[in-house]
């Protein structure tokens, strides 16, 4: 009789770690998709269980659109590659800095996600920054952050600022940098990541018109955000979306799950 063995068991995880590794491949496949990278730099996250707070993000060098479960690197809050040879698994020094700052103080999000997209800069360059003039943009309204750019992030105590800038938030704008969102669960990040650069690019688009923009009543902004943000709506980022978006990948010729 042939015993087919798991690939949790063959790469030396848990069911539940190779689970969130397969869904956050795909995230970065996703990511890729919809043209949101920038070479090999930004960066996903997702926290893994158990008490040690450990996380898995991206290997250095491999590209968003053909990232797999094996090449996520799974390291501790000090940026230590916690399994495997850390020579043979770099991770980048910026993306642990931002990372690391979100999971230690935000035990509520799984996951983080930080991109430098066309659209995502010039809002962050704009000095009113999102401006509340789409549906897509009303879901952060009242729900948004800001953080001062200061360099690249290579200094460890920037998280501090980071994460007093973002609050309670769920997603932020770094300015003249890009944007992050995140989210309880991975589905949940990707839901929040493709609104905020949806709102962007409708934002830059309705400016380069040079026409009067039109602002909703204030009520209105309120409404639209709570209606966004309403358990019901959460849970269908889960239930509905994130399996239809997965088929956008399914035909990959390398699969994400491997």
């Amino acid at each position: 009789m042939n015993v087919v063995t798991s690939p949790a068991r063959l790469h030396g995880c848990s069911e539940e770690e190779w689970q969130i590794r397969c869904d956050l491949a795909a995230l970065y496949r996703l990511v890729a998709h919809h043209r949101w990278t920038d070479l090999i730099y930004t960066h996903i996250s997702a926290r893994v269980p158990g008490p040690e707070h450990h996380f898995l993000i991206n290997k250095y060098g491999v590209m968003f659109h053909e990232m797999r479960a094996s090449d996520l690197v799974k390291i501790d809050c000090d940026g230590n590659v916690v399994e495997g040879d850390a020579a043979s698994s770099p991770v980048n020094a910026a993306g642990f800095t931002i990372h690391s700052a979100v999971h230690m103080a935000r035990e509520d999000l799984t996951c983080v996600i930080h991109t430098h997209t066309a659209a995502g800069i010039a809002v962050s360059a704009q000095k009113d920054g999102l401006l509340p003039i789409s549906q897509h943009a009303l879901k952060f309204y009242g729900h948004l952050s800001y953080h001062g750019y200061e360099g690249i992030a290579l200094d460890l105590d920037e998280r501090e600022r980071l994460v007093a800038d973002l609050g309670t938030n769920n997603a932020m704008i770094l300015r003249n940098h890009g944007l992050l969102a995140a989210g309880r669960t991975i589905p949940e990040a990707f839901s929040n990541i493709y609104y905020l650069e949806r709102a962007c690019s409708a934002q830059v688009a309705a400016m380069s018109g040079g026409a009067e923009l039109v602002f909703p009543p204030e009520e209105v902004r309120r409404k639209t955000a709570g209606q966004f943000h309403r358990e019901d709506v959460l849970d269908h980022y889960k239930d509905m979306l994130w399996p239809s978006a997965l088929r956008l990948i399914e035909n990959d010729r390398i699969d994400y799950r491997s």
